[in-house]
């Protein structure tokens, strides 16, 4: 790269690493290896923040989240981790309906015993 695209991608950066070539070259040539990995690594946690999402949303009708994707695998339902999470931040009505259509589908959901409620020093005795 030219000195000019160099100090072009070092604005804005700290100290020497602005204007002086050769820490700018180090600095943008790290910053853009960072870029790199972090585009991929973006991907992934989008994707476990979808699953967690998911996960609390399925756990309050009773169902846990490997459950409740597969019973959608078994009905064919096709609705990616994005969706299914906005639905259940969202649409609370429309996913219930999917956990219970989850639910019917896979026998495994069916058993789901709910832990018992802890209330205030009750819990202590």
């Amino acid at each position: 790269m030219n000195k000019d695209k160099i100090f072009k991608l070092a604005k804005g950066f700290r100290g020497r690493a602005k204007n002086c070539i050769r820490i700018a070259r180090e600095r943008v040539e790290k910053a853009l290896q960072y870029s790199y990995r972090d585009r991929r690594t973006k991907k992934r946690d989008m994707r476990s923040l979808w699953i967690q999402r998911i996960n609390a949303g399925t756990r309050i009708h009773g169902v846990n989240y490997g459950n409740f994707m597969h019973g959608l695998m078994k009905e064919n339902i096709q609705l990616n981790r994005k969706v299914l999470s906005e639905l259940s931040m969202q649409e609370p009505y429309s996913f219930k309906t999917l956990v219970d259509i989850s639910r019917t589908a896979f026998p495994g959901n069916k058993n789901v015993v709910h832990a018992p409620k802890k209330e205030g020093l009750s819990m202590l005795v």
